[in-house]
C-alpha cells in the first residue's frame, strides 16, 4: 500500500483548497492510502524547541515520515504561500539533517479565486520544496483559477472542465510517484 499525504495550506472551514484536495483524494486508485496531516495545530517553529519538540511537532513529523509521497494543495496569500504552510514545512525540515520531506516525490496544486490560479504560491512552494530535496513533478502543472465558479455552496466541484483536469493531474501524479 502506497501512502500519500495531502498537505492543505488553508485552515478555513469552507476552504476551496480542502474541497479540491478531497476531490484529488477520491481519485486515488486502489492500493493508495491518503492522509491529511493537520498543520493548523503546529506551534510556530522555534529552533530552541528542537531538543524538546512539542507533541504536535513529533506527531506531525512521524505522520509525514511514514508516507511515500506528498501532494501540496495551497492557496495564494500575497503572491506566496500561507504562513501556516511554511511553518509546517519548517517544522518538518528540522532539526537540521532530519527532514521528513527529503527524498519523497511530490506534487503541487494551487487554488485561487483569481484568474491565474495561485501561480505565485505554486512557484514559491516549488522553490522551498526543491531546497528540501522533494522530487517535484514538473508536468503537468496545476493552477486552479476561478475556483468560486467551479464549486457549489457545499464545496462540491460542479464546473465541467475542472474534474477532468484534476483527474488527469492525479493520474499523472500517481504515475510520477510510481517511479520512486
Amino acid at each position: 500500500m502506497k501512502k500519500i499525504a495531502i498537505i492543505v495550506g488553508s485552515l478555513r472551514k469552507q476552504s476551496f483548497n480542502r474541497s479540491v484536495a478531497k476531490y484529488l483524494a477520491s481519485m486515488a486508485p486502489e492500493g493508495y492510502a491518503i492522509s491529511f496531516p493537520d498543520i493548523g495545530r503546529l506551534a510556530l517553529y522555534n529552533q530552541d524547541l528542537d531538543d524538546t519538540p512539542t507533541e504536535n511537532w513529533v506527531q506531525f513529523r512521524d505522520e509525514v515520515k511514514a508516507v511515500d509521497a506528498l501532494l501540496f494543495v495551497t492557496p495564494e496569500y500575497n503572491r506566496s504561500i500561507p504562513g501556516v504552510l511554511k511553518n509546517a514545512i519548517d517544522v518538518g525540515s528540522r532539526p537540521y539533517g532530519q527532514s521528513v520531506w527529503s527524498g519523497k516525490p511530490g506534487g503541487i496544486v494551487s487554488v485561487s479565486p483569481g484568474d491565474i490560479g495561485g501561480f505565485g504560491a505554486n512557484h514559491h512552494l516549488r522553490q522551498v520544496l526543491s531546497c528540501l530535496n522533494v522530487y517535484l513533478m514538473n508536468h503537468p502543472e496545476a493552477y486552479v483559477g476561478n475556483i468560486m465558479e467551479a464549486l457549489d455552496s457545499s464545496g462540491q466541484i460542479i464546473a465541467e472542465k475542472t474534474p477532468t483536469f484534476l483527474t488527469k493531474y492525479m493520474n499523472s501524479f500517481i504515475r510520477w510517484i510510481g517511479r520512486f
